[in-house]
């Protein structure tokens, strides 16, 4: 029988490709700022409505927020934000491939944040599966890129490469805090425990909260025209916000009912997505190192889901 993480963290990956696609469309009208805050902005008000219905719908308890709660969410929310202007940061060098490779490090670096804040250890099963996606992510970047696997392994200290390595330590941070803050709301207001996806909508929405106002306030200060920008690119922007929100709603209630380095790991079926949409959409041709990466991936997944 297939575990419930499994379907809701490939759902969580399909919406983040969409997003992601619709995000590069808004670029062409919005600064990588105001691209970004489109997923928090217009997300915001579709979380709110689906925590509303599990209280008022499904009859689940409120959470009751405690200290620890806020600490995670504002750790995890701080990490993601910072992590994800590495990566658009890192657009900005010339060499932009040998960080862009080494952020996808995450899920590993998720395996030892983990380990160390929750005890949430790995099997023998699943750090092999993690292991050979991790070949296969890196294999595929290298592919798309041209990069030399000789200028990768021996330029790991370059400013490019650490950058990298910061952005995948970053956003495994930020997976383990939503993980701590949801799994820390074991109380509620009226009596009894929360289910885990009201946990999981919960802490989303403190999440959400805290990002959507932290970066509306940075753009009002540094780029006050973009806010205007994002209304008046609402149709898109909405889609770009209902996407991200559908794929945070999966994401938050994956890494709630199961280890974050798995969630992080099978989520990269993402680029398993981009992969047939570039063939069977596009008619980009591949080269042989992008099939063998993505077959790694591929059998990385298959050892984890079937583990």
């Amino acid at each position: 029988m297939i575990e419930l993480w499994i379907p809701i963290t490939i759902f969580a990956a399909f919406c983040q490709n969409l997003r992601s696609a619709v995000q590069k469309h808004l670029k062409g009208a919005l600064s990588n700022t105001g691209a970004t805050f489109s997923r928090f902005g217009y997300g915001l008000p579709v979380v709110f409505a689906y925590v509303l219905a599990l209280r008022y719908g499904a009859g689940m308890a409120w959470p009751e927020p405690n200290p620890t709660f806020v600490i995670y969410v504002l750790i995890g929310g701080a990490a993601q934000i910072c992590a994800t202007f590495l990566l658009v940061w890192l657009f900005s060098f010339r060499d932009f491939a040998v960080g862009t490779t080494y952020s996808k490090t995450e899920a590993v670096q998720a395996a030892l944040f983990g380990l160390v804040i929750l005890g949430d250890g790995l099997s023998l099963t699943g750090s092999i599966a993690i292991f050979i996606s991790l070949i296969g992510v890196m294999l595929l970047s290298t592919a798309k890129s041209g990069l030399e696997w000789r200028k990768l392994l021996l330029g790991w200290t370059e400013r490019t490469a650490l950058i990298g390595i910061f952005s995948g330590t970053l956003f495994g941070i930020s997976a383990v805090a939503f993980r701590a803050a949801s799994l820390s709301l074991d109380g509620s207001t009226d009596g009894g425990g929360p289910e885990f996806p009201m946990q999981a909508g919960f802490t989303l929405a403190g999440a959400i909260l805290a990002q959507t106002v932290a970066m509306a306030a940075w753009m009002s200060w540094r780029e006050p025209g973009q806010l205007g920008a994002v209304l008046r690119s609402w149709r898109w922007a909405s889609i770009a916000g209902l996407a991200g929100a559908l794929s945070s709603i999966g994401w938050f209630t994956a890494l709630t009912i199961q280890n974050a380095a798995y969630v992080r790991a099978l989520g990269q079926i993402e680029l398993l997505f981009t992969f047939a949409a570039g063939i069977l959409i596009f008619r980009e041709r591949t080269s042989r190192l992008e099939v063998t990466g993505i077959l790694l991936v591929t059998v990385g997944i298959l050892i984890l889901v079937s583990g």
